[in-house]
């Protein structure tokens, strides 16, 4: 399965805990004022790479704690994240995933076509809300201003109540 990325990180301890590989993807409709990675937004930049390639990157890393899915924004290529994140699953590893979405937005948006759900069935926690500018924080922990959320999405999605955590 193909996904349009911005890049690659073999080794990032900035985005989520432990040694983790992260898939920038690219593609973004937020545009948030302030974003560290506005090169992502534009849907026809970055280039085109088969999931099975990035799964061997993964695969050779042995010091990986897991993946994180980042953007850009993560939603807009839900599917092939998905399929992704279900072999990673088999590697063991778990599965971050960013988005500038709210976590009620993307339940209630879900659909079988844009695949949000398999995204979120897949990802360990998301961290969700858009950027905001004024609420950027260098002291917030995997966050890049207040009103984002860790969320873990297993317990939320089986509970219907959002659990909120802090690494």
């Amino acid at each position: 399965m193909e996904l349009r990325i911005s890049g690659t990180v073999n080794d990032s301890i900035v985005d989520g805990p432990g040694i983790r590989y992260c898939v920038f993807v690219q593609g973004c409709p937020h545009k948030c004022e302030g974003c560290h990675n506005p090169n992502t937004h534009d849907f026809n930049g970055g280039r085109i790479v088969d999931t099975d390639d990035l799964l061997k990157e993964i695969k050779a890393n042995p010091l990986l704690s897991g993946v994180t899915f980042s953007g850009g924004e993560p939603f807009c290529q839900a599917k092939a994240l998905a399929f992704l994140g279900r072999q990673i699953k088999q590697e063991n590893l778990d599965i971050i995933t960013y988005t500038g979405y709210t976590f009620e937005e993307l339940k209630e948006k879900s659909t079988d076509e844009n695949g949000y759900m398999q995204l979120l069935e897949v990802s360990d926690f998301i961290v969700d809300g858009k950027f905001e500018k004024e609420k950027k924080s260098y002291l917030l922990k995997f966050k890049g201003s207040s009103n984002q959320r860790i969320i873990d999405c297993n317990k939320s999605l089986e509970n219907v109540a959002i659990y909120e955590v802090e690494f």
